[in-house]
């Protein structure tokens, strides 16, 4: 499969699934038809705000148990 050429300044996504949910990827071309952005967005991105919500009506010590009922990735959310 190839892959077509872009038009300068004009953006394209992907999205596969990963173990942990949808990636998202996000490019965008310059001129010359090298990267001029690039974007690569985590599952983890989309599933915090969740958290947030799961977390309602818990007391403190209930945190460390929802938190890694999600798995997130603190570092794939820096992505």
């Amino acid at each position: 499969m190839s892959v077509p050429n872009l038009d300068g300044f004009r953006a394209a996504f992907g999205i596969v699934e990963g173990w942990r949910g949808r990636i998202v990827h996000w490019l965008m071309a310059a001129e010359d038809g090298t990267l001029h952005r690039v974007k690569i967005v985590d599952p983890s991105f989309f599933n915090w705000p969740a958290l947030s919500y799961a977390l309602e009506g818990n007391i403190v010590p209930d945190f460390p148990l929802c938190n890694k009922s999600f798995n997130q990735s603190y570092s794939g959310n820096d992505l």
